[in-house]
């Protein structure tokens, strides 16, 4: 009788090995799913940065008016508070080709949409039309 007096002092333990490997599956779940955002967040970013600046750098537009269209799709496709931190400048290559770069700066989401703000940067670049 010494196997029933063992499996006797283990009862139970299969309820603990359950709550433990569910939290651990939970935590990577929650980790990957994370990580899912932050890229979806920071694609969407460079996405609008970059149409942002095609559009910026049609003959006859301004780069004012690309920093406004990157603002207009990042507030239509995230949120205005992702929004906030959009520039513009027309800066020159080595082959004197001159190329519109808009920058955009905003959060990073670690907990949720919330996170350290001016933590990502992100750039998109077209050539001027007008040259």
């Amino acid at each position: 009788m010494i196997g029933a007096d063992r499996l006797r002092g283990e009862s139970g333990s299969a309820v603990v090995d359950f709550v433990m490997t569910s939290a651990l599956l939970m935590f990577v779940f929650l980790a990957v799913l994370q990580l899912g955002l932050a890229l979806h967040v920071r694609n969407t970013l460079i996405s609008c940065a970059a149409e942002g600046a095609r559009y910026g750098a049609r003959d006859g537009a301004t780069p004012e008016q690309g920093a406004g269209r990157a603002r207009e799709l990042i507030s239509g496709s995230l949120s205005s508070r992702f929004a906030g931190g959009v520039s513009a400048s027309v800066q020159t290559t080595a082959a004197d080709v001159r190329v519109l770069v808009v920058d955009v700066t905003a959060p990073i989401p670690l907990v949720g949409p919330i996170g350290p703000s001016e933590s990502l940067e992100v750039s998109g670049r077209a050539f001027m039309e007008d040259q």
